[in-house]
């Protein structure tokens, strides 16, 4: 009976867990080197200077305490007025109200983008959700500014009654002519799937289609 082999093996080992671990327990479907960010040094370590893995590590957790929407609050930016609404003028506020202009934000983001000193390409950012020896491209981890409904989110993006909020996503594709990205939201574990509760791979496409 001692080579006897559990039927519940995976939720006895579970169980002889002792003290802390330094191991990532939580479920992801990101990648792991996803989340690495882009260091440019040599992977032969100079006398004198750090070793590339260290400052990966280094730059990977200085980039975990930053937060897009903290950022921009920070310089007194509303991110919810980013994005371009209907123009209503039954519902303008009164000169005496506003610290700046009646006048809507009108200028696209797009207009302000600036790709030049980006670190990684659109192509290089999707290939980080492949794995080495798997055929399969997982979602690759990021933020987007995003409406909180859903469902007049895609009837209407520019209503006036959506809020828009910085939300976790996975990026899951790339369009080159439209110079979009596909990004589907995180759930409340912080995975991505599907209506069935599948892992969404190589952008949502299925054999189907």
């Amino acid at each position: 009976t001692k080579f006897k082999m559990p039927a519940n093996l995976k939720g006895v080992l579970d169980k002889q867990v002792v003290g802390p671990s330094t191991e990532d327990l939580a479920e992801s479907d990101f990648p792991v080197q996803s989340f690495n960010p882009k260091v440019q040094m040599p992977f032969k370590r100079v006398p004198g200077q750090n070793p590339r893995k260290v400052e990966v590590e280094r730059k990977r957790r200085q980039y975990l305490t930053f937060d897009i929407a903290e950022l921009l609050a920070s310089k007194g930016i509303d991110s919810n007025q980013l994005m371009p609404r209907h123009y209503d003028p039954d519902n303008m506020p009164p000169i005496a109200e506003t610290e700046d202009t009646v006048f809507p934000i009108y200028l696209p983001l797009k207009v302000f983008d600036n790709n030049e000193f980006d670190c990684r390409t659109p192509e290089e950012w999707i290939s980080l959700g492949l794995e080495p020896g798997s055929s399969d491209r997982k979602p690759v981890p990021g933020k987007a500014l995003l409406p909180t409904d859903d469902v007049l989110g895609h009837e209407d993006p520019k209503s006036q009654e959506l809020i828009y909020k910085w939300i976790d996503v996975g990026v899951l594709d790339y369009d080159k002519e439209t110079d979009l990205y596909l990004v589907h939201k995180t759930d409340k574990k912080g995975l991505v799937r599907d209506e069935e509760g599948r892992p969404i791979l190589n952008g949502g496409i299925t054999p189907e289609g």
